[in-house]
């Protein structure tokens, strides 16, 4: 049986953004083992597209292919448009077996991420004053279940540094936006402002956001404002990411919306550039029994004291 791993990018209208999902996925290759194809696609905005490299995976002779989404909080794009491609994919070559992997999600390394970011700017995060404050910014949507998300590893964030104050925010779509969180965090008492953006690769709206640091500078003259590095395809995503190949090679996914019954009924509600009317009987076959990927050490988390 060949095995294909089709790791799937959001995909930018910034090049930059989209060459980084590729230069990260390279790196990636060496930590697989070398008899398993590995692919690259994307949601939009850039080529090829999912269904495309799925055409690839199986003009290569793949008769398993899993796909894995590189994206940070599961949201409808996790939930419904790749689910819809895949569903394509089985009509087209009903002669191969797909299984789903899940998301970034909440993972031990994503903390570990973020701290990093806010060393990179010269913060101490286990050494902090009353002072000081960190709007965790995500990109915000219209799922409830991934800007929930969001509050959860701000709040597990929180609970590894010395910050009192974590406050969520969102660029846009849903509340709190970005001047509503910095608001909150001055009148609670915040002089210094670290903005986190929790983003999974450059673009248009990482780059707004540096002008609108700019902007809160000019705005609130009394106060101190820090930009974080975004999220980004940092070497210790490639763990997150591996254990995410590695549980979908060994039959382990734990969540997949590929059974949601809300899907189904979204479905007919979805932008028709994502999708082609399909069915949704999805039946996903494990078969897998060995270590594919080279085990990498994951910090044991420690709690706040």
């Amino acid at each position: 049986m060949k095995k294909a791993i089709l790791l799937v990018g959001h995909g930018s209208r910034d090049p930059e953004g989209n060459n980084q999902v590729r230069r990260f996925i390279e790196d990636l290759k060496q930590h697989i083992k070398k008899d398993i194809l590995i692919e690259t696609c994307f949601l939009e905005f850039e080529s090829p597209t999912i269904i495309q490299g799925i055409e690839t995976c199986a003009a290569k002779g793949a008769n398993h292919i899993y796909v894995i989404p590189i994206m940070l909080l599961p949201a409808g794009h996790s939930k419904i448009h790749i689910p819809a491609a895949i569903d394509e994919g089985k009509e087209r070559y009903p002669y191969i077996n797909f299984t789903y992997g899940r998301p970034i999600g909440i993972h031990e390394e994503t903390i570990e991420i973020c701290l990093s970011r806010i060393r990179e700017i010269g913060e101490n995060p286990e050494k902090q004053g009353n002072d000081t404050a960190v709007l965790f910014l995500g990109r915000g949507g219209s799922d409830p279940d991934a800007n929930s998300e969001l509050y959860k590893i701000s709040r597990l964030f929180w609970e590894k540094t010395d910050y009192k104050l974590v406050e969520p925010a969102f660029m846009g779509v849903t509340s709190p936006l970005v001047d509503e969180g910095i608001e909150r965090c001055i009148k609670l008492g915040a002089k210094n402002i670290v903005i986190l953006p929790y983003f999974l690769f450059t673009g248009i709206l990482i780059k707004r956001l540096e002008r609108m640091v700019e902007e809160l500078q000019q705005k609130y003259p009394d106060h101190h404002f820090k930009l974080a590095g975004y999220f980004g395809f940092h070497e210790r995503l490639q763990t997150i990411i591996a254990d995410r190949i590695e549980e979908a090679l060994q039959g382990e996914v734990k969540m997949n919306c590929d059974t949601c019954q809300f899907r189904i009924m979204a479905m007919d509600h979805i932008d028709h550039h994502h999708h082609h009317d399909h069915h949704h009987d999805h039946h996903h076959h494990h078969d897998h029994h060995e270590s594919h990927i080279h085990e990498t050490a994951i910090p044991e988390e420690a709690g706040k004291a």
